[in-house]
């Protein structure tokens, strides 16, 4: 269904105007402010103006207010209807995801030092929204649990087991991860044709409920959201009057002049600043909602989020919803099972519809590991009832962009998550909101090797398909 649309050039441009509508999406028509101003001119000044309406631009705009910045002073263009992008478009993306799978890749990387401080970074994210969740009774289906990384094949259940004792040996805490193998990592799982299993802390969170609940906050707050309102240019402005170097940010509806102009655009930001095209690579991901049947509703839920884990990139994640038992089931971005065409196909930024053989895909390795899911043994109104996609930005070296952009006084860029913005982005809006105000990269407690210089973008002059993810 997607072969004509797979000849489109790769690039990142502007997000297609009328994408499909995610879960999460469905699940919350009713949020005020979908499409907040919508047919308003934009105002002629503003001294901040956010770029991208997602979970980043939505908490960099709260923590905004939150160090002192007057809300009015804050304008937000979004150019579809709210947090309508990566944010409200993920698989239900569990917090804390890794806890040390990734650190051998990173080591290689980004060295020792800095691949601890990642995976640290992501156990502190977990922490951060929990604490956010409760100190502010967000309403977002917020679930503290604990996730397993279920290795399906011996070859990733010898990386897990390399990258647990390498990081383990480099100092890092591994107290919080239990261990199971063989009959009892199945029993623990339950899924039957695991060989290993990992289990540490971990939760998952309606993300376009806690993106709304942000945005609520400001705007009743005095800050004003734009939607339907793309970015198209983003220029030195040509007044002269000023003491300050000032942009004009264009849109359709006119143009805005801000002394602070903030990218939470992700893998639309090469858009606007085009020395990133050849760092920031889009892929378009899929996601399934499914309702289970008897065996793993009411009382028999899944009580963990999961990877089901053939190879460190060929993996399958799986979250049960507690408010309705509804599964998201993500999707493999490098299954061996489809065709080139397929693969291919997640390159092209366009996320106003599925991909047919990703789904087939999909469903096909949850039914393996969940046979009772087979469609066979499913009733009428159980089974997969919904697909979507999303686009993600991969970077060269696997961690995102942070930071002020060298050569445009004033601007500043939170982006480039590599599917991970979940997990990264409760530690990096808020970090980037120091630095805006006046802080130093200390103050941001973040690794260094997120922050956005001219020397990282010239070690990685090509991008990359790949992640670490």
């Amino acid at each position: 269904m997607d072969s004509f649309r797979d000849q489109r050039p790769r690039g990142s441009g502007l997000p297609v105007p009328n994408p499909c509508v995610s879960f999460w999406q469905q699940t919350t028509r009713s949020f005020a402010y979908l499409n907040s101003h919508q047919y308003t001119p934009v105002p002629a000044v503003s001294k901040y103006v956010i770029i991208g309406s997602g979970l980043s631009g939505a908490l960099t705009a709260f923590e905004l207010i939150k160090g002192g910045v007057a809300a009015a002073d804050i304008v937000i263009f979004e150019a579809r209807e709210a947090a309508s992008g990566a944010s409200s478009r993920n698989a239900g993306h569990q917090l804390g995801a890794d806890a040390f799978r990734g650190f051998q890749v990173y080591q290689e990387l980004h060295g020792k030092e800095q691949a601890l401080k990642i995976v640290e970074n992501e156990r502190l994210v977990f922490e951060r929204v929990s604490d956010f969740v409760q100190k502010y009774g967000v309403q977002c289906d917020f679930n503290p649990t604990t996730t397993f990384d279920v290795c399906l094949t011996q070859e990733f259940a010898d990386f897990n087991a390399r990258s647990f004792k390498e990081y383990q040996e480099a100092g890092g805490d591994v107290s919080h991860v239990k261990f199971y193998e063989g009959k009892e990592a199945q029993r623990v799982t339950r899924v039957h044709n695991a060989i290993a299993a990992y289990e540490w802390p971990a939760g998952s969170i309606h993300p376009a409920k806690l993106a709304q609940f942000l945005f609520s906050q400001s705007i009743n707050d005095g800050a004003r959201l734009f939607t339907h309102c793309p970015v198209i240019s983003v220029a030195p402005s040509v007044s002269l009057a000023a003491d300050e170097l000032l942009w004009e940010i264009s849109t359709p509806r006119g143009t805005t002049i801000a002394s602070t102009v903030i990218h939470c655009t992700n893998a639309f930001a090469p858009h606007l600043i085009p020395e990133l095209s050849s760092f920031i690579t889009t892929n378009r991901v899929q996601a399934h909602a499914f309702v289970p049947p008897a065996s793993l509703n009411g009382a028999n839920l899944l009580q963990s989020t999961m990877s089901l884990r053939h190879t460190l990139k060929h993996f399958y994640s799986v979250s049960q919803r507690r408010a309705d038992g509804v599964i998201i089931l993500g999707s493999s971005r490098e299954s061996p099972n489809i065709s080139q065409e397929a693969l291919h196909s997640r390159l092209i930024p366009d996320d106003s519809f599925f991909n047919e053989e990703v789904r087939h895909d999909a469903m096909n390795n949850f039914q393996t590991c969940f046979p009772e899911c087979e469609p066979k043994k499913l009733r009428h109104g159980e089974g997969l009832f919904h697909a979507w996609t999303g686009i993600i930005a991969m970077t060269p070296d696997s961690v995102p962009l942070v930071g002020k952009i060298e050569g445009r006084e004033g601007q500043w860029i939170c982006a480039g998550f590599n599917g991970h913005g979940m997990a990264r982005i409760f530690t990096c809006a808020p970090g980037l909101v120091k630095l805006i105000l006046g802080g130093s990269w200390e103050d941001t407690g973040l690794p260094e090797c997120f922050r956005m210089t001219e020397k990282r973008l010239e070690r990685s002059q090509n991008g990359v398909l790949k992640s670490v993810f």
